[in-house]
């Protein structure tokens, strides 16, 4: 009996020293986390994230990093139109936007970033009211995800750099690509050249 009760003391006592090791090192973890976020918020900075994207400009190809901003920064920058189609993915009323019948010589770039996106030269009249471009300036420099919102299954086209909602693309262009990027006017800004 004295054996058993030594026993089973000691497997309580080993459980004990278990889950106090197990405790410290979940603290100790905690800490680590909140010396990692403190780093952060007092100037220590992660890597920030890259993108490859191609410049008129610079006639090639460029790694850039990616703008990143609260939401209050973003505010601060745009129109309100501007940050509730780019920032809260809306869209605006169809001829209401400043390029859907322009046809000036230049570059659509994005007004959130100023990424190179559409070269007039592909811009064409698609009868919708938003402007219509068959190609883009390079494929690095959107990004595309699918977009269910509506009822509806959609392609949506976003700055590459910045995550700006610009609109939808669709197979329903003309040649040589066939495809439709149908954009909102308030998420570009237009470069004479």
């Amino acid at each position: 009996m004295t054996g058993c009760a030594v026993n089973n003391g000691w497997r309580w006592r080993s459980g004990v020293v278990v889950l106090w090791a197990v405790a410290l090192c979940g603290i100790a973890l905690q800490c680590t986390r909140s010396d990692a976020s403190n780093q952060k918020a007092e100037g220590g900075r992660k890597p920030a994230a890259t993108v490859k994207i191609y410049s008129l400009e610079g006639k090639g190809y460029q790694v850039v990093e990616k703008v990143v901003k609260t939401e209050e920064e973003w505010k601060k920058q745009l129109t309100p139109e501007q940050f509730r189609v780019t920032r809260q993915k809306a869209t605006e009323l169809a001829c209401s936007g400043p390029y859907w019948n322009h046809h000036q010589d230049g570059v659509y770039q994005c007004v959130c970033c100023g990424t190179d996106l559409f070269d007039s030269k592909t811009k064409f009249e698609s009868g919708t009211g938003w402007p219509s471009y068959f190609a883009p300036v390079a494929k690095e420099n959107l990004r595309l995800e699918r977009d269910t919102s509506f009822l509806m299954e959609r392609t949506e086209v976003l700055c590459a750099r910045c995550d700006a909602h610009l609109g939808h693309v669709f197979d329903d262009g003309p040649e040589p690509t066939g495809q439709r990027y149908c954009m909102n006017s308030v998420a570009l800004r237009f470069v004479a050249r």
